[in-house]
């Protein structure tokens, strides 16, 4: 079935390296993508942190530099994907960054958000910039993939999937991380930071029900504690050289609390690896 993918860029060298990314993790699958640039007072920008603020650039100035720009990213990229399968389409928008997703994911009926994210080395007090965390926690009709930069693109024999087993389980909120295991044969590393000696009843039962959804997959239970749920997740990827790691995301707020923490150079976190957020379904 062909998937229908939009892909964020501000035309950068980590957005056209996620974009390999993502064409390298669906090299076996029939995909549409979508390819979206927003030139707005808000234009998205994965080099800054906070918003670009170009009130002074003539819009009618920025279009025709972004139909340039397109038509070189896509050479590029077909230069890269040989998948006779693959179409690419092109978008430019006078849209603030989230109002423009969501009118392509509207518009388009989109499986899922692709993005490349800042990383550590160009600023030591965040992991995943403003932008990225924006998206993550505001778009809910879809999952959302953001591929950190200089991450090339391995195919990813272990997901692991953190959870605090507090609330049910459902196939349609899973189906993508599931899709990405079947399609790799990836293994998925369930994780729980332990914050009791037990599990309550309920969290019994949806543990076990993650286990009958994973049925099909190759997939392990595995616990950490006397540990922040932050340093366990970190320290888990690194022991176990992850390569990948899918969340639900299950309130507003969550990554914030995860990925934007002014301890983060300490703890070590260099965002290594590619982030998945999965949208809970109520």
């Amino acid at each position: 079935m062909d998937k229908r993918i939009l892909f964020l860029t501000d035309f950068s060298k980590t957005a056209l390296n996620a974009a390999r990314y993502a064409l390298d993790l669906y090299t076996d699958s029939e995909c549409t993508f979508h390819f979206l640039n927003t030139y707005h007072a808000d234009s998205y920008s994965i080099e800054g942190y906070t918003y670009m603020h170009s009130g002074q650039r003539a819009y009618n100035v920025e279009q025709p530099k972004t139909s340039i720009k397109f038509r070189k990213l896509i050479e590029q990229l077909r230069l890269h994907d040989k998948h006779p399968k693959h179409s690419y389409y092109t978008i430019a928008a006078s849209n603030t960054l989230l109002d423009g997703v969501n009118d392509v994911i509207s518009k388009h009926d989109i499986d899922i958000v692709i993005m490349g994210a800042k990383g550590m080395t160009s600023s030591r007090t965040v992991v995943f910039g403003m932008n990225t965390i924006d998206i993550m926690e505001n778009i809910t009709a879809c999952p959302v993939l953001a591929i950190p930069e200089d991450v090339k693109f391995k195919s990813p024999k272990e997901i692991v999937f953190p959870t605090d087993f507090k609330i049910p389980f459902k196939r349609r909120e899973l189906k993508y991380l599931m899709n990405i295991a079947e399609l790799h044969g990836s293994e998925i590393r369930v994780l729980h930071v332990k914050e009791a000696a037990q599990l309550n009843r309920s969290q019994q039962e949806n543990k076990d029900l993650l286990g009958r959804l994973f049925k099909d997959i190759t997939h392990s239970f595995h616990d950490v504690q006397d540990t922040t749920v932050h340093e366990g997740i970190n320290a888990f990827i690194d022991s176990q050289k992850s390569d990948m790691v899918a969340f639900i995301n299950q309130k507003r707020n969550f990554f914030t609390r995860m990925l934007y923490k002014p301890l983060v150079q300490e703890l070590g976190y260099q965002s290594s690896v590619p982030v998945l957020v999965l949208k809970h379904r109520v």
